[in-house]
């Protein structure tokens, strides 16, 4: 017989639902979702008494569960609610998994008084955790939280550093210091191509000279991703069209990488559009 869906669920159905599988189970995040949607304050109640658990599994989930809470009608008192229950149990958790939880959910809501509580853990040993920290300060900044994302994006993990270098390329584009131009600056020297494409973006972003050769080179070169071409589209300098309409002639049908032809069609046609 088939489970009846979440929607149908109680909440104390959903919230053991919550605990089956791994840490990515399906299931799991399913029933984790329609907490969201369903909100209130026996959700929110459970939620911060599991982040008071013995079982790192309930503190990590009671985490998850209030990251997005009530988030169709969140208001900043509820923010700073669920705030108050967070910063509590991540300043004596010892777990990584609950860590990175709780520091991702504490970037789903961000509050800035997520910034003070996550700056400890940017040199944790567990790499998932610094990736946390990445999460919960990429919506923050001010000085100390893009000095901690600076410092992240020249973390040994890959996956550290990617998310950091993204965050202050692309997503935190408003932000202009000579830092955050240095640290992309010292990522346009990595072999992990998404690495290095997020650094090109972000500088390009910012019109910053210094990325035009490093980007001619990956255009000429065999490997060339979505984010080379957007960087290309953002630096506007019509010098790099040539390369990207050889890349275009390459192309063998239309079902050929069709995200990248999207892209590559797009920077074209706007480096076109441009005065020569």
């Amino acid at each position: 017989m088939d489970s009846p869906p979440e929607a149908e669920l109680s909440t104390d159905a959903l919230f053991a639902r919550t605990l089956q599988g791994g840490e990515e189970d399906e299931g799991a995040w399913r029933a984790i979702w329609q907490l969201h949607h369903r909100g209130g304050e026996e959700v929110f109640q459970r939620s911060a008494a599991w982040l008071q658990s013995s079982s790192p599994k309930e503190r990590g989930r009671g985490a998850n569960v209030l990251s997005q809470l009530d988030f169709r009608h969140r208001s900043p008192e509820l923010v700073a609610r669920f705030t108050d229950a967070l910063l509590p149990a991540l300043a004596k958790e010892q777990d990584a998994a609950v860590l990175e939880a709780m520091a991702a959910a504490l970037g789903h809501l961000g509050d800035p008084r997520a910034v003070p509580a996550l700056l400890p853990l940017k040199d944790h040993p567990d790499a998932h955790v610094r990736f946390g920290v990445v999460m919960g300060l990429a919506s923050h900044r001010d000085a100390q939280a893009l000095h901690a994302l600076i410092h992240l994006s020249r973390d040994p993990d890959e996956v550290v550093r990617e998310w950091a270098t993204f965050t202050l390329g692309s997503q935190a584009r408003e932000v202009d210091t000579l830092e955050l131009r240095e640290a992309l600056v010292d990522r346009l020297s990595e072999t992990h191509v998404k690495i290095r494409g997020e650094a090109l973006l972000g500088l390009a972003l910012r019109k910053d000279s210094r990325v035009l050769e490093p980007l001619r080179r990956v255009l000429e070169g065999p490997v060339v991703t979505t984010l080379d071409v957007e960087a290309a589209q953002a630096l506007e300098d019509v010098s790099l069209l040539p390369l990207l309409l050889g890349h275009r002639e390459a192309f063998d049908g239309e079902d050929e990488d069709p995200e990248f032809r999207a892209v590559l069609f797009e920077a074209i046609h706007a480096l076109e559009s441009l005065p020569r």
